[in-house]
């Protein structure tokens, strides 16, 4: 009887080897590259569909916080000291002296000036023309202020408002006019002498205490015009029973104060002359926005239970104005604008070019 036939099994795909350079190398017989594509077209398709699945789901999910957003929600907390205000319009220093000198065009007269002094002007300042060398910075300039009252001059830079404080306790060269304490021509006398006869104390505006010495050598210092070394300590005891801060570290060096007790020093040292007119140039500048209030409020009891009249120029417009009764914008060495300090910070004008908007 025949066999039946059998089925022979597949034979499985070889390989050849093929030399080339010398070299075997295996060759894929069609089937295998065949398979190969196969395989390489699923692992594309597979990378494509999780590609989209993750654009999809990042589309749908919230976004995640960046620097930029944190830095926005710091934007919205409260901040004190000097950062209050907005910047809505930003102007240059020309632009600002431009605009100002437009508005000078309607600079208030001396009469006007006198009205504000209440008409008993205790220091005048009658068409001043002063600078330094034969550099003129202010050209006939005018000023009125009566006693026991405060006046700030703000301005843009180069102005000329710490030159007015400079020509009237005499740092400048005058070259026409007068300055007058009450009856008395005081336009040429020197610094000393403003002093020690006209009663006028000027302030500098920052570090010009004497670190290594005490802080009561430094008052002492104050009265170095005294005739009398024993009339300097009298009038430093007087300080110190006036500000306990002080008098609580009398035998400490200067150098050890604080910011704003070293402004209060210095102040004080301008007291033991008993000046009847106080010349502060910059009473904030440098301090830290919690002592500006402490030196603001020392400036206040001096003006109001001392009867002290203070003429100050302040970087920082709006406390300057709301400190003081009066006001002078000055431009190009001139008064641009004059009136009450509250007037002032409400006049749009000043306002644009000075108070940040």
């Amino acid at each position: 009887m025949a066999k039946a036939p059998t089925k022979k099994p597949a034979k499985k795909a070889k390989t050849t080897t093929k030399k080339v350079a010398g070299k075997k190398v295996k060759t894929k017989t069609a089937a295998q590259t065949a398979a190969s594509v196969k395989t390489a077209a699923k692992k594309t398709v597979a990378k494509k569909a999780t590609t989209a699945a993750k654009k999809a789901s990042s589309k749908s999910a919230p976004p995640k916080k960046t620097k930029q957003s944190k830095s926005a929600a710091k934007g919205n907390k409260k901040v004190t000291g000097y950062g209050s205000g907005g910047v809505d319009v930003v102007m240059s220093v020309d632009q600002v002296a431009k605009e100002a000198a437009s508005i000078a065009a309607n600079a208030p007269s001396q009469k006007e000036l006198l009205k504000l002094a209440g008409n008993e002007p205790l220091l005048t300042i009658n068409s001043l023309r002063a600078g330094y060398g034969k550099m003129e910075i202010l050209h006939d300039f005018h000023l009125e202020v009566a006693k026991g009252q405060s006046l700030c001059l703000i301005g843009p830079n180069g102005a000329g408002k710490s030159t007015v404080l400079h020509s009237i306790f005499g740092f400048t060269n005058i070259f026409s006019g007068k300055i007058s304490i009450g009856s008395k021509d005081v336009t040429n006398l020197t610094p000393s002498q403003k002093l020690s006869e006209a009663g006028i104390a000027y302030i500098l505006q920052d570090k010009s205490v004497f670190p290594q010495m005490t802080v009561e050598e430094n008052l002492l210092m104050g009265g170095f015009l005294k005739n009398q070394p024993a009339e300097a300590k009298a009038a430093a005891e007087m300080v110190f029973d006036k500000y306990s801060r002080l008098a609580d570290r009398r035998d400490k060096p200067a150098g050890v104060l604080s910011g704003g007790e070293r402004r209060l020093l210095e102040i004080s040292r301008a007291l033991v002359m008993n000046p009847e007119v106080l010349l502060v140039d910059e009473p904030s500048i440098g301090l830290e926005p919690r002592f500006i209030d402490m030196v603001f409020e020392i400036l206040d009891d001096l003006q109001h239970r001392d009867g002290k009249t203070i003429i100050m120029v302040e970087q920082n417009a709006k406390k300057g104005l709301s400190f003081a009764d009066l006001g002078y914008v000055l431009v190009s060495g001139e008064t641009a604008i004059a009136g009450a300090g509250d007037d002032l910070l409400q006049n749009p004008d000043v306002g644009r070019l000075f108070l940040g908007g």
